[in-house]
């Protein structure tokens, strides 16, 4: 039987699940009858992965957009069909550079760029995933998207492989940047090993695996959700009186006097009320979240408790 829970989970996502199978498994401890996460992590990838529950799902959106950051183990001479350690391999190359040339290349790679997604991707093409059609051999038109890079520093070398730390925005897909790395000096490499380290303004030292979830009781799993008002605490924030937070509660527009416009949060004198835009000093709801017995703690301005 699932129960009103909401919150946002810190996970630290195991190598060798999925991020929906890492769902469903926290889904199920907390007995929660909504969820969802923020950002797929491959099963060969493993690290932060914040799992929304109940109410919170409706704000997972904004975490989504966030800029993530990974710990990225690049493997030189070796391309495969996937760009990553799970495809075949196409080919070998010797690895002559040096670490000066590697430092070299780095920045190339760093800021506003235009990055083709992988044949091997979870993104769509005339209703079907693109990898359906690589599995197939068929070749579609793959549309380069604008990405940003914004740091891309190097970790450890030691040849033929490299652990790079990388900041980026949505959508970078680091396998690509591992082969045109190795494309740039000039003998190839693929993605042996991606860890998400941050995102948005969460890390992975503050996550918890799924053993130790297991592991806890009902209390210590409460103790560890975060109020889903840290999915949005970037936004301005609107309080309200109580007639104007039961106004926005049935979706009406509330007069929003000083906010600039644009999306803003909405609170009363306790709670998280929703996500509204905010044009000409009027807020009309973008989010409504409904309040259950016991929101007023899980929906708290900064409330966290953490064991």
């Amino acid at each position: 039987m699932s129960r009103h829970v909401d919150g946002v989970l810190l996970l630290d996502k195991p190598v060798g699940i999925t991020s929906n199978a890492a769902l469903a498994r926290v889904k199920r401890f907390y007995a929660a009858g909504k969820a969802g996460h923020t950002g797929t992590l491959d099963p060969l990838a493993s690290g932060l992965l914040p799992i929304c529950l109940g109410e919170a799902t409706k704000l997972a959106r904004f975490l989504l957009d966030a800029p993530k950051r990974y710990l990225a183990t690049v493997h030189f001479g070796v391309t495969t069909t996937t760009l990553d350690a799970e495809g075949e391999v196409l080919a070998t190359h010797s690895v002559d550079f040096d670490v000066h040339a590697l430092l070299d290349a780095l920045p190339r790679f760093v800021g506003p760029q235009l990055q083709t997604p992988p044949a091997h991707a979870a993104l769509k093409f005339e209703g079907r995933p693109y990898y359906s059609y690589a599995r197939k051999g068929i070749d579609i038109p793959r549309a380069p998207r604008a990405i940003t890079v914004h740091a891309l520093r190097l970790v450890h070398w030691e040849r033929p492989t490299a652990l790079l730390d990388v900041e980026c925005s949505k959508g970078t897909y680091v396998r690509v940047l591992a082969a045109d790395l190795g494309a740039a000096l000039g003998c190839g490499g693929h993605l042996a090993g991606l860890r998400r380290t941050a995102s948005g303004g969460f890390d992975i030292g503050d996550a918890v695996t799924l053993p130790a979830v297991e592991a806890m009781d009902g209390v210590e799993r409460d103790r560890r959700l975060r109020p889903a008002s840290v999915l949005v605490g970037h936004l301005p924030a609107l309080s309200v009186d109580a007639e104007a937070a039961r106004r926005f509660a049935n979706g009406g527009a509330i007069v929003a006097a000083g906010c600039p416009s644009g999306l803003a949060t909405v609170f009363d004198a306790v709670r998280l009320l929703g996500v509204a835009d905010v044009a000409d000093g009027i807020a009309r709801p973008s989010r409504v979240l409904v309040q259950h017995d016991g929101a007023a703690r899980d929906q708290a301005r900064g409330s966290t408790e953490l064991g």
